[in-house]
């Protein structure tokens, strides 16, 4: 081996580390591609709900045509319970309360919140269902509020914003009015920064409010995103249910499945359609956290194309190796057969021989004699006695 080695010329030998070092960024661009997608919080529900990949999650976005309502998810919720039920889909959780399923529905408009200090107008989301689960923004201080919460006066609001009503960030509890009615901050979030968020439409203030107040003081908005985790027992179930069942025509609607759009097929997919991509005909304005997750797809497509072209390198030098190896063999394929068997026979007379051994080992085994009675001297006295004995019987006899 070191003599083949040493044989190793100067251009082999950059070659074979120039293999090393491209298989290297090829991992590097691997790793760094599913930490990308690991840390988008809005795409990995399904994970959140159960690690377990019985799950997944799918989202629906509406153009504005479609004049989807809250009452439409609800009936739309109700026929997916008779659904599980009829496919014999149940929970089987000792947990009584544990469900099958999560969805989440909400709009984006805006509305203008009023302080006993100040009033500003901001662009709004209203939320209905779980929809931070979904969206678990980062707050400052304070707590989410859930959309199908009996009261529908909460808001959360960034820091933005809450410098401009208050002239502080730590606000939580306090009260505000939008169209005159009272509401609740009970929470302040920090939004996200960064070149992908600001073009996303994270570039001025957002504040979160019930879907039943952006109806009524935001323009009355039709639900514009509807989102869903629910069980998926084949591949592709899930999806394939909410663009039949979900009531609306595919023409004015776009279905994502979140749970796989990082894997590799998605992104070939993506590449695939490089050019026409970015042509949308439906209508459809899409939410900032799907033109984030949307971002880093056309990023993570372009670092899969370049872990290609990483890899493709080194398994080329390779392939000429072995072809190069074997066109100066010095060995054919009957002595590779003969090699082995002889190496096989070795191996097969090696283990009869421990075999044997270990046989005439059993049969010579060192026979350990049984333990005998010591037999202690007598004391002297008892000695005595018996020599007398003796003696008196000797004389009787003379």
């Amino acid at each position: 081996m070191i003599k083949g080695i040493r044989n190793i010329t100067r251009r082999q030998f950059l070659l074979g580390l120039s293999g090393f070092l491209s298989f290297l960024v090829f991992a590097g661009f691997a790793v760094a591609s599913a930490v990308l997608a690991h840390r988008q919080d809005s795409q990995n529900m399904a994970e959140r709900w159960s690690g377990d990949g019985s799950v997944a999650q799918v989202s629906c976005f509406f153009s504005d045509n479609a004049a989807v309502t809250d009452e439409d998810i609800q009936f739309f919720e109700h026929n997916l319970d008779k659904a599980l039920v009829e496919a014999s889909i149940t929970q089987d959780s000792p947990n009584e309360n544990a469900r099958l399923w999560a969805d989440a529905y909400s709009a984006a408009g805006s509305v203008t919140i009023t302080s006993n200090k100040s009033s500003v107008t901001v662009d709004a989301v209203g939320v209905g269902g779980d929809f931070f689960q979904f969206h678990p923004v980062y707050l400052k201080t304070g707590n989410y509020f859930a959309g199908s919460d009996i009261m529908q006066d909460h808001i959360i609001i960034d820091e933005e914003t809450a410098w401009q009503l208050f002239g502080s960030n730590d606000v939580a509890g306090q009260i505000v009015t939008i169209g005159g009615t009272p509401h609740i901050i009970v929470g302040v979030t920090s939004r996200e920064t960064g070149r992908l968020a600001e073009a996303a439409g994270l570039a001025t203030s957002i504040v979160y409010v019930s879907y039943h107040t952006l109806s009524l003081y935001g323009g009355e908005p039709p639900v514009q995103q509807y989102e869903i985790v629910m069980p998926n027992p084949v591949k592709g179930y899930a999806e394939k249910y909410i663009r039949e069942k979900i009531g609306v025509d595919i023409k004015v609607m776009d279905v994502v499945e979140n749970t796989t759009r990082y894997e590799l097929l998605p992104l070939l997919k993506v590449l695939g359609a490089f050019g026409t991509r970015s042509m949308n005909g439906k209508a459809i304005i899409y939410p900032f956290w799907e033109n984030i997750a949307r971002g880093y797809e056309d990023i993570m497509a372009l670092m899969l194309l370049a872990q290609s072209l990483f890899l493709l390198y080194p398994i080329v030098l390779v392939i000429i190796a072995l072809t190069i190896a074997w066109k100066h063999k010095k060995w054919t394929a009957r002595s590779v057969f003969h090699t082995l068997q002889d190496k096989w026979a070795r191996l097969w007379e090696r283990k009869r021989l421990n075999n044997a051994e270990g046989k005439e080992r059993k049969s010579h085994k060192i026979k350990v004699p049984k333990p005998q009675k010591i037999l202690l001297p007598k004391p002297e006295r008892v000695q005595r006695r018996q020599k007398s004995g003796k003696h008196h019987k000797d004389k009787e006899r003379k």
